[in-house]
């Protein structure tokens, strides 16, 4: 198969950004971002932007799809899908090679398997007659059509349940402006222990290196407790600690804890992926040599350089 996107994904804390950042600058490439939380500017902690990865050997790789909204202004699905085709025409009419690398599972499925997506209204009578059910009642419309959700933000907001139901029920199976795009795709993991305890360490170094000033920021800057919420994992249990319902030990053992489930819960997508057809490279470890090896022998086997 020709190839033209190579995709780096993982579970969260094994070292996405950084192999593909040295990737990138082996091969030529500018990286898309598949974050559904780093196209937010200010939120640069919580999100783990690590925008320094993206130095290597002194070369500034270019980056897309970081930074480029406001944290209350929405982005969602079909906002992705416009952005990722804007950059990765940009990128290829360069002559560069793009590389999208993430952990967002949905973000990185809709490209993979070519979503069909169509700009949704809102504010239309379908959101007003889902409006009328409860929660529980949109929770397993939506289970239905999306049986395995990876952000489950989606299921306690009544708003955001809503919006992915409607999402859902206007997406088909294959996409025209995606139907020319084959990505070579390689696989970060490491064992389940490991990445446990790179969770726990990088937790540990966000909260010592200010996360939870971060946090206080977008609450001065007038973001709601409830967009906090809506946002998931460091913004939800940092707000409910500003908020004072959860003191200081509770707040760091049950974030540590949901971001280890969120690890496991991205793995399932993955292993979805998979049964779906989507042959994911596996190696251990942000393993530069290994995937260097994969990305010569796959995404440039037809190529006379790169």
């Amino acid at each position: 198969m020709n190839f033209n996107l190579i995709t780096i994904l993982g579970p969260t804390a094994v070292g996405k950004t950084s192999l593909a950042a040295k990737l990138a600058d082996c091969f030529n490439g500018e990286i898309i971002s598949a974050d559904s939380r780093q196209v937010y500017r200010g939120m640069n902690i919580g999100t783990g932007k690590d925008l320094d990865d993206y130095i290597v050997n002194g070369n500034k790789i270019p980056y897309h799809l970081i930074d480029i909204i406001n944290p209350d202004e929405e982005y969602n699905l079909f906002s992705f899908r416009k952005d990722f085709l804007t950059a990765f025409d940009k990128i290829t009419s360069n002559n560069k090679t793009p590389f999208l690398a993430g952990g967002t599972g949905l973000y990185l499925h809709s490209v993979l398997k070519k979503y069909k997506l169509q700009e949704v209204d809102f504010s239309g009578e379908r959101y007003n007659e889902l409006n009328k059910l409860n929660n529980d009642e949109l929770k397993g419309i939506l289970i239905k059509l999306s049986p395995e959700q990876h952000n489950t933000t989606d299921l306690l907001i009544k708003d955001r349940i809503i919006k992915a139901i409607i999402i859902a029920e206007n997406k088909n199976e294959i996409d025209e402006e995606l139907s020319h795009i084959n990505s070579l795709v390689i696989g970060i993991n490491l064992d389940r222990s490991e990445i446990k305890k790179r969770i726990t360490a990088r937790l540990k170094k966000r909260l010592q290196e200010g996360m939870i000033e971060e946090v206080q920021t977008m609450l001065n800057n007038g973001i709601t407790h409830e967009k906090l919420n809506f946002f998931g994992l460091e913004y939800k249990y940092l707000s409910l600690y500003l908020k004072g319902e959860l003191n200081y030990n509770d707040m760091y053992q049950k974030l540590n804890s949901a971001i280890h489930q969120f690890a496991k819960r991205q793995m399932t997508w993955f292993r979805k992926m998979e049964r779906e057809g989507i042959n994911i490279n596996w190696i251990y470890g942000p393993d530069f040599i290994k995937a260097k090896e994969i990305i010569e022998n796959e995404y440039f086997a037809n190529r006379k350089k790169y």
